[in-house]
């Protein structure tokens, strides 16, 4: 089903992990083993969710991977189609 407008995986993290359960930033990134400024990018919607970090994610937030790889592709598939205009574009006649 397509999505209106699909939050990215940062948005999701913030609202629904960090600010229910007062946990910083800072400590979301000790917890990956990965640098503030990463998650700072991840939470700020300047970057997106890797393998690699789904895979972390997946172990400290306690969701499948494939969930989080699914909500960053969700997004970027809404983000790219705002801006791509399909009308010059034919389905090719299969068998």
């Amino acid at each position: 089903m397509k999505q209106h407008n699909p939050m990215h995986p940062g948005e999701f993290i913030k609202r629904v992990y960090l600010q229910p359960n007062g946990i910083s930033s800072n400590e979301l990134a000790r917890q990956l083993k990965v640098s503030k400024g990463l998650v700072s990018r991840l939470l700020n919607k300047q970057t997106g969710v890797s393998t690699t970090m789904a895979l972390k994610l997946s172990k400290v937030l306690k969701r499948t991977p494939e969930s989080w790889l699914m909500m960053q592709n969700n997004y970027n598939l809404w983000q790219v189609q705002q801006s791509i205009n399909l009308d010059d574009y034919h389905a090719l006649a299969l068998a």
